[in-house]
């Protein structure tokens, strides 16, 4: 059984990371290297960076924070928002990310999924979706941090997204995220159900309940940010707890 992957996601605007509840009402946190750095140490398994503005000028930003993070963080690292093309993704990668997220450019022009895998495998390729309950049973996949309707069924948008060849979902409940009440786990399930790649379920995570039922729900790795970020419970006490209830997590 592979490990569960204990995920810090670090949200940037500019310099800073930054924290907000529904991805909105942002509050500036800090350096987001000086976070990362903290992190790595404190045996995270990967790091996730999302330029969360990056739809506002066209592009993902976040070039000059990867290659510093990148000098002192030895665990792999996705970096999303702003990635529209495979050049894009190429700058990213070559600034030490690696793995790409996408969302924006995916929904606009799914066959840039397929492009990116061509080009840099599947592995490299992460489907980033953001979505909101609709209807019992029914979710919206969601752009531009969660403001901008799709019109897309987000079942039939990872669907579509794996065959297309994304090799991982990155999957935010923008109903969950950053309420502290655990994740969506109905999404959860009918996700891992829908599709065979690795689910990264963010968006949510209170407590170490949270990340065993998320678990459970079928989820592969649990992003988190809040209960991280404002230092609620470290990662050591997040990574032992989740083996004193008998998940299969990295051993340090």
């Amino acid at each position: 059984m592979s490990n569960i992957r204990l995920i810090p996601r670090l949200d940037i605007k500019g310099p800073n990371l930054v924290k907000g509840i529904h991805l909105e009402g942002l509050r500036v946190m800090g350096d987001p290297n000086e976070f990362a750095v903290g992190y790595y140490r404190d045996g995270a398994d990967e790091l996730i960076y999302m330029d969360i503005v990056a739809s506002l000028y066209g592009r993902n930003n976040l070039s000059d924070i990867v290659r510093r993070t990148v000098e002192n963080v030895f665990i792999p690292i996705t970096v999303g928002g702003g990635i529209r093309s495979v050049d894009d993704a190429r700058h990213i990668l070559r600034s030490g990310a690696d793995k790409v997220a996408i969302n924006t450019a995916a929904i606009h022009r799914p066959d840039l999924i397929r492009e990116m895998r061509n080009r840099f495998g599947s592995q490299c390729m992460v489907l980033s979706i953001e979505a909101k309950r609709i209807a019992p049973g029914k979710w919206e996949a969601y752009t531009d941090n969660g403001r901008e309707k799709t019109g897309r069924d987000v079942l039939e948008w990872v669907r579509q997204g794996v065959e297309l060849g994304a090799g991982e979902i990155l999957l935010t409940s923008v109903d969950c995220e950053g309420t502290r009440k655990g994740f969506d786990l109905e999404l959860v399930r009918a996700v891992t159900e829908t599709v065979p790649v690795p689910v990264i379920i963010s968006g949510g995570m209170g407590n170490t309940d949270h990340l065993r039922a998320a678990v459970d729900a079928g989820a592969d790795a649990v992003a988190m940010a809040d209960i991280l970020h404002y230092r609620r419970m470290p990662l050591p006490e997040i990574r032992n707890a989740a083996r004193q209830a008998n998940l299969h997590v990295r051993k340090l």
